[in-house]
């Protein structure tokens, strides 16, 4: 069988550098290329952090997909460039697999014509760790039982976006099953604006950002009498790298759009 020959953007980052290493070690899978733009023209292996792995650096990502014959595109880059490059992609028919976040829901709706039309798949993921994949379905599920309820996702302070893509993402399963409903007091007031945080179909959502943080977030539902929290968090990047490995291997068999890997997971 073939390797799958993966082309990773944004190898430098942090989620970008696990995204590599775990190429790298994969068997079946085969480091192609990186898209970088501060390192054109040089050998991965050249830059700090990559001795001993070796794949041509590319800043132009046309130029990259035009001289490298890959499979997938692996994006752990911004929600501005992450939409760029997944286009970009989808047009040279390469299979994108993105865990940015931030994208819009017409970007997303976008994205989906761009498959249809192309015939091939691609995967965009708010979240890579298969426990809060876990942590959003179960809590989906808890909403049927439990109406009332609040999302409190926390991250490094280096986080761009707020709340996360996968606070966002949980609340709009969780709103798939449960009647809209504005919880509190009718007659709340908030004395300091952005007190109860962002409302969501009558949901609050609370993002904290923190230097020692990674990823990590609880989902609380309340009723007479008892409290129910659900709760995920992830210590490092490399608890994400086990979903980017699966979303890999399901793109390669997809023609169409998936957003969450709660979709590809039974």
């Amino acid at each position: 069988m073939s390797k799958v020959k993966v082309i990773v953007a944004g190898p430098r980052g942090r989620m970008g550098n696990e995204a590599v290493k775990l190429v790298h070690r994969t068997e079946g899978f085969e480091l192609a290329a990186v898209i970088d733009r501060k390192h054109n023209g040089e050998s991965l292996s050249a830059i700090e952090g990559f001795q001993g792995i070796e794949a041509p650096v590319f800043s132009d990502i046309n130029e990259c997909f035009s001289s490298i014959k890959a499979d997938v595109l692996i994006d752990l880059t911004t929600p501005e460039v992450g939409m760029f490059h997944t286009e970009t992609a989808l047009n040279h028919g390469i299979r994108p697999v993105v865990g940015t976040t931030g994208f819009t829901k017409e970007d997303l709706a976008k994205l989906d014509s761009l498959t249809k039309e192309k015939g091939i798949g691609c995967i965009i993921a708010p979240n890579f760790a298969i426990g809060a994949i876990l942590m959003m379905k179960f809590s989906q599920m808890a909403a049927k039982y439990f109406p009332d309820v609040e999302i409190i996702e926390m991250h490094h302070d280096q986080k761009l976006d707020a709340p996360s893509g996968t606070a966002s993402k949980t609340a709009d399963m969780i709103a798939a099953v449960r009647e809209t409903k504005q919880q509190g007091h009718p007659n709340e007031k908030e004395t300091i604006q952005g007190a109860r945080g962002a409302n969501v179909d009558g949901m609050h959502i609370h993002s904290v950002r923190l230097p020692g943080l990674v990823a990590h977030q609880q989902v609380l539902f309340g009723s007479d009498g008892e409290l129910l929290t659900v709760r995920h968090d992830s210590f490092n990047r490399a608890s994400f790298m086990s979903g980017v490995k699966l979303a890999v291997d399901t793109v390669m068999k997809l023609d169409v759009l998936v957003y969450g890997l709660e979709n590809i997971i039974e």
